[in-house]
């Protein structure tokens, strides 16, 4: 049970406290209602810069990193396509450190032509290391346009191209920090061995002098059903054959989202799920397969992914996946085969609330979603899925006008 005490600045700052006496470490969460879904066709990867040039000095303080390190600190950040997230953990007795150095940047950043220019050629660089220069590093620049015709969705959180943030000019950036950046736009949640009184009087005393900027409302045309079958396939310089099937199914908070989850599971998990035992252990086609779900706040994915063994062509890699998929669509699946997969999500999901951080960020997560009453339903949801809950799941999403492919062909 994660427990917490939530209030709200004048500002529209919300703030939530979680309270944990086992450790000496103190952690602070601010995540944004901001991600590469909220950026322009012609202006992507503008979140995803935001995030570095959040480290690259505030209003007032020049360097974001040092004094937190001084205090013990370490501090990081990511951010997907549907929000921005920052993390801060330090020891306790230093907790207002967090509060002085975010407070500071989500004021204003130093906004100096210096920072945007090593930022982004930090980011620039990672565009070029991680997606185009890396074996199967382009491949969410090729699927997620396959699978998205209209929703930005459409782009990764790199973005589209290197010259959307080439061309990238301190108005444009002035623009997006004042627009995503407020305080009414954000969630703050803290956690460790203090006080909620502690953390409100550091929120009003570090947060609450920071203008009001207006929340994010989003107002995106939901993507149309998918009416056909997609395929994509290209040559890359990779070591082997690999090949992606992403269906479209319901979003984060859904239903379906549980329901995906627990049939990936079945799919993927562990040596003896569906996948390994019948494609690599007994069939030989693939050296690696895995099943897995997006968790979109406005649309979730479901993917099937493998690397073909030499010889196998992607026409059986594409049958062979077809045919364990129709097994979930039509067989009953076996109680014992559903309790195990269930047990092993359990034990994740009780392994993963040990730490800290993820609690925090969990509670983020939900007061971001509107959905904080549901934080701790989770297991109960996995725990009334049946099995004709998951064939239906099947029957619904495992379907040809749903499916986008794209196949990844070796260069000889």
């Amino acid at each position: 049970m994660i427990t917490y005490e939530r209030f709200t600045l004048k500002n529209g700052l919300r703030v939530l406290f979680h309270k944990d006496e086992t450790t000496p470490l103190a952690v602070v969460n601010i995540l944004y209602n901001v991600g590469a879904r909220d950026e322009e066709s012609s202006r992507t990867g503008f979140a995803h810069l935001f995030e570095h040039l959040m480290f690259g000095g505030s209003k007032n303080i020049e360097n974001f990193d040092n004094p937190l390190q001084l205090a013990g600190g370490e501090c990081n950040a990511f951010t997907n396509n549907d929000i921005t997230n920052y993390y801060d953990t330090l020891p306790v007795q230093n907790l207002e450190t967090a509060f002085w150095l975010e407070s500071d940047r989500m004021l204003e950043l130093a906004f100096t032509p210096k920072s945007l220019e090593v930022q982004r050629s930090v980011v620039i660089e990672e565009f070029k290391q991680r997606y185009l220069n890396q074996p199967y590093g382009d491949v969410w620049l090729l699927l997620r346009p396959l699978i998205y015709k209209s929703h930005p969705y459409q782009w990764a959180t790199i973005g589209k191209e290197i010259s959307h943030i080439e061309n990238a000019t301190m108005e444009d950036v002035k623009s997006f920090f004042f627009k995503y950046y407020g305080p009414d736009n954000a969630v703050m949640v803290v956690g460790g061995n203090t006080t909620v009184e502690e953390v409100k009087k550091l929120s009003e005393k570090w947060f609450g002098d920071i203008p009001s900027r207006g929340a994010n409302q989003r107002n995106l045309t939901p993507e149309p059903a998918q009416q056909e079958e997609r395929e994509l396939t290209v040559e890359r310089d990779v070591p082997s054959d690999a090949i992606y099937m992403a269906f479209r199914m319901g979003h984060r908070m859904m239903p379906e989202h549980y329901t995906g989850d627990l049939a990936s599971d079945i799919l993927s998990r562990g040596k003896s799920s569906r996948l390994y035992d019948k494609l690599i252990s007994e069939k030989k086609l693939f050296s690696t397969i895995s099943a897995y779900i997006s968790g979109g706040w406005e649309d979730g994915l479901f993917v099937v992914s493998g690397n073909l063994n030499e010889g196998v062509s992607f026409e059986t890699a594409k049958t062979e996946i077809r045919n364990e998929l129709e097994k979930m669509r039509v067989d009953h699946i076996d109680n014992d085969e559903l309790i195990k997969v269930k047990n092993k999500f359990k034990t994740g999901k009780v392994f993963s609330e040990q730490s800290l951080m993820n609690r925090v960020m969990n509670i983020a997560f939900f007061e971001m979603m509107g959905k904080l009453d549901e934080l701790n339903d989770e297991l109960k949801k996995y725990d009334v899925i049946s099995s004709d809950d998951i064939r239906d799941f099947a029957k619904k999403i495992f379907v040809k006008n749903n499916l986008s492919t794209l196949m990844v062909k070796a260069k000889k």
